[in-house]
């Protein structure tokens, strides 16, 4: 069992930043690949970001690329996704996902390969 706990989500104007951070317990953060996913109301669940336990190699969706950075503290049990230059189109609920079975070096961004999931934290970018 891995519990995972998001918190650092809030309300930003356009063109700011935030940081959201995902702690963990119950397993061996250091041999987990974790995500971050997105929910807007009415859409469907959205890949943002992951990282892999090994390496710390990562992957972003498009609309991300340059402005999000996924990364992972093993000493805290803790991965972070550090947001600038925010859109109002960013405005949704983030949770963090871990996936306990992907090698060392993988990364995956399908939901359903992820085993444990956070309660999410709100995300409001304001125009």
């Amino acid at each position: 069992q891995v519990q995972l706990v998001e918190s650092g989500g809030g309300l930003v104007q356009a063109g700011g930043s935030l940081r959201l951070s995902c702690a963990a317990s119950g397993s061996t953060f250091s041999r987990i690949a974790m995500g971050w996913f997105r929910q807007a109301p009415g859409k469907e669940r959205e890949f943002v970001a992951a990282i892999s336990w090994m390496g710390g190699r990562t992957y972003y969706a498009d609309s991300v690329q340059g402005r999000f950075t996924i990364s992972r503290n093993n000493a805290k049990n803790t991965a972070y996704l550090q947001m600038n230059s925010l859109k109002p189109e960013d405005t949704a609920v983030y949770s963090c996902a871990a996936d306990v079975n992907v090698g060392g070096v993988g990364v995956t961004t399908t939901p359903r390969n992820y085993d444990y999931w956070g309660q999410g934290t709100q995300v409001t970018v304001s125009s």
